[in-house]
């Protein structure tokens, strides 16, 4: 069953690398960009997302504020955020607000267990 998985960072080379992890798990998967919260809540008003990869560090907004607007947007929305700032409180925040973590540089091996999870979260909210 194909998802779609919101990449949202302002980095372009960033949501490169996390669109290539994403296709090596999940080929099938559709995969839509975002380049900042404000790009990202508008693609998330206009078509169905299943899943949402969000950098922590933007310009506008951080990412556990966009996970926390999300959240509230899509309840069961599995998001991971990603960062190279693995800090304890960072890590804490992101688990307060529902978020896994995954940290930067994103790899297939790093995405695999938070999509391995959001798959089966996904298929059976569905069945």
């Amino acid at each position: 069953m194909p998802f779609t998985v919101m990449i949202v960072d302002d980095s372009k080379l960033a949501r490169i690398v996390a669109g290539k992890a994403v296709a090596e798990l999940q080929p099938e998967w559709t995969r839509v960009e975002a380049g900042s919260a404000a790009e990202a809540l508008d693609i998330l008003g206009g078509r169905e997302v299943d899943v949402a990869l969000v950098d922590f560090n933007m310009s506008e907004k951080d990412g556990l504020e966009l996970a926390g607007e999300l959240r509230v947007l899509r309840p069961t929305m599995p998001i991971a955020i990603i960062t190279a700032n693995i800090q304890d409180e960072i890590i804490a925040r992101a688990r307060a607000v529902g978020a896994a973590f995954v940290p930067k540089p994103v790899t297939a091996d790093g995405l695999e267990a938070f999509i391995s999870g959001a798959t089966l979260s996904l298929r059976s909210s569905r069945a």
